[in-house]
């Protein structure tokens, strides 16, 4: 009889075990079939959280980490209470923008050398250049820099991906009417930087004439190329032989490249059209040494522009 009983107690403990199990189960099913949807719901506007991280911070890398925060986020939150997942995923990602630009502006500080944005192949990333693609030209993305993070932020979204202003404000926490002032500013800004700007068939032959009076070091052609107050800004995060504060004038910027043939007779020169410009790639043993562009108003060349840090060369490597 008591064997009896123990085999009944041992039956029920089985069972109870079972149906914990198949308890836990169920649940671990549902949290993946849920994981699954919300992974399907980040994947679909992924490429939007990139273009806004991208346009705010211009840095693809930090771009990359700061979608990844989103997914993170997107994970832990209680997605049921979502009814446009889409839209709340871009506030949250253009929240954390506008946090990280401020903390990356701060971190700029400490950068050994002068700052430059990272360009990307729009090309590569379809969803960059499908959106008014304008608002990520380099020279855009040069200019972006003068803003604050809230009217960088309010640029973006209505400049690149078409917000309404109510819905910026939204996103931002703000008012409708404090966004088309955010806005205003922005656009004038961005339009005092453009003007005179040449095309990109001018911006091309200013560059092969640059670069053919840089390598024969003819100081003459150089100073008549450039506008009086031209600046010469390399980006190399602290690389050997770089300079690390921009360097102005014309006659101290020729006698710099003119020092430079070291680099010129060590590298051949390719070109490629990245962000809306034409850039002359430095190749040295094997890979992409620096990528070097410019601007120029009507007085002629007045930014000559050097990446050289290997975390800015991404786009430019085969």
């Amino acid at each position: 009889m008591g064997g009896e009983t123990a085999f009944a107690h041992g039956l029920i403990a089985e069972t109870a075990s079972m149906r914990l199990d198949c308890r836990v189960a169920v649940e671990e099913s549902e949290r993946a079939g849920g994981l699954d949807e919300a992974a399907a719901v980040f994947t679909a506007v992924r490429p939007r959280l990139f273009g806004i991280a991208y346009r705010m911070l211009g840095s693809a890398s930090e771009a990359e980490d700061l979608v990844q925060e989103v997914w993170v986020r997107w994970q832990a939150y209680d997605r049921e209470a979502v009814s446009e997942p889409g839209a709340f995923l871009a506030t949250i990602a253009t929240r954390l923008s506008i946090n990280a630009l401020k903390s990356a502006r701060v971190r700029r500080e400490t950068y050994v050398g002068p700052w430059l944005p990272e360009p990307v192949d729009a090309a590569a990333d379809p969803y960059l250049g499908a959106e008014r693609g304008e608002a990520v030209e380099y020279a855009t993305l040069l200019l972006m820099e003068r803003l604050s993070p809230n009217e960088r932020a309010a640029y973006v979204l209505r400049e690149a991906f078409d917000y309404g202003y109510d819905q910026i404000a939204e996103v931002i926490g703000t008012s409708a009417a404090a966004v088309r002032q955010l806005v205003s500013r922005a656009r004038r800004h961005i339009a005092d930087g453009r003007r005179s700007r040449p095309d990109r068939v001018g911006q091309r032959a200013l560059l092969e004439a640059f670069m053919a009076a840089a390598r024969s070091g003819d100081m003459g052609e150089l100073e008549r190329l450039f506008a009086a107050d031209v600046v010469n800004t390399a980006d190399g995060n602290g690389a050997v032989r770089v300079a690390r504060k921009p360097l102005v004038g014309a006659e101290r910027v020729a006698k710099f490249l003119k020092a430079l043939e070291w680099l010129w007779e060590d590298v051949e020169v390719d070109w490629t059209d990245l962000g809306g410009r034409s850039w002359a790639l430095l190749r040295q043993n094997g890979g992409v040494y620096a990528a070097l562009t410019l601007d120029a108003t009507d007085e002629g060349i007045d930014q000559i522009l050097w990446l050289v840090a290997r975390e800015k060369l991404h786009a430019f490597e085969d």
